[in-house]
């Protein structure tokens, strides 16, 4: 009974059903973003070790909205994606301009968020494991202008200097994270953004250690103590010696090991640093 139901829908002409988003709308108010949210969709990212890498994104799309029109049409973000069954990094422009066409909009906007996974040898033992980094990528288009920023969270170990400096024995430390958004003109790989952190922060991390490794690790940290200020500063002198990054901006935020607060600091690249190319940023929030 259901299969025949099915049948007998699938016979409707679809021009006999009211197309309402198309209607108009007498409120006269644009709409700047409306679209999907958290979809999950298959993507595959450049990977200087192994060619590429595939991995699965949490998916926003938008565009905008003529005050004219009652609303957008939802299923036409995700019939772009099957277009191309397995999103590149480098067809994001291709996307957002199908977006435009599709949609009929002036701007579009893309957000892909996803799990990177680089293997890393623990510091004596050498032993191999996978550590996963949040990279997220926002990318926008208003006719042909165009702007994108690429961030990068990596987890790290802080240890505090004036723990180290006041205390008899041993000095509290903590796991932090550090969150690094970028504009840029050529290519920026992931793992520089990476490698910037993990050499500003007291220790990097591992997913796997042996005995060896812990030793090393905590001694390690204990030598080189940093406040939340020192990663920040440290972070944006490395990414300020790229000559591909346009703008930046560097936040760091440690899970306090002796206080119920996290400790927080955060440095943005002033616009004078992009050489005039602050002119096309459009990306507002990050």
């Amino acid at each position: 009974m259901f299969k025949n139901e099915i049948h007998v829908q699938e016979g409707i002409n679809k021009s006999m059903l009211p197309d309402t988003q198309n209607q108009s709308d007498k409120r006269n108010i644009p709409i700047d973003k409306v679209g999907i949210k958290n979809l999950k969709y298959p993507i595959t990212v450049k990977d200087p070790d192994s060619g590429i890498q595939h991995t699965v994104a949490t998916v926003s799309m938008t565009v905008d909205l003529p005050k004219e029109f009652k609303g957008t049409h939802m299923s036409r973000f995700v019939e772009v994606l099957m277009n191309k069954r397995e999103i590149h990094i480098d067809s994001i422009y291709e996307i957002l301009g199908e977006m435009q066409k599709k949609l009929k909009a002036k701007s579009a906007h893309i957000e892909l968020e996803f799990p990177y996974f680089k293997e890393k040898k623990a510091p004596v033992s050498g032993k191999p494991s996978l550590m996963d980094y949040r990279i997220k990528f926002h990318a926008v288009m208003d006719n042909e202008k165009r702007d994108l920023i690429m961030t990068v969270q990596v987890p790290v170990k802080t240890l505090c200097p004036c723990s180290k400096n006041i205390s008899k024995y041993g000095a509290h430390n903590q796991r932090g994270e550090v969150t690094v958004s970028v504009r840029f003109l050529e290519t920026v790989w992931i793992e520089e953004i990476i490698g910037y952190v993990e050499k500003s922060a007291s220790s990097e991390l591992f997913t796997l250690l042996k005995r060896e490794d812990e030793k090393f690790v905590t001694e390690h940290a204990y030598e080189n103590p940093v406040f939340v200020e020192d990663v920040v500063r440290n972070v944006a002198m490395k990414v300020r010696e790229n000559k591909n990054i346009l703008w930046y901006l560097v936040e760091a935020e440690n899970y306090e090991s002796i206080h119920n607060h996290n400790a927080y600091a955060m440095i943005e690249s002033h616009k004078e640093f992009s050489n005039g190319h602050h002119k096309d940023f459009m990306i507002k929030r990050y």
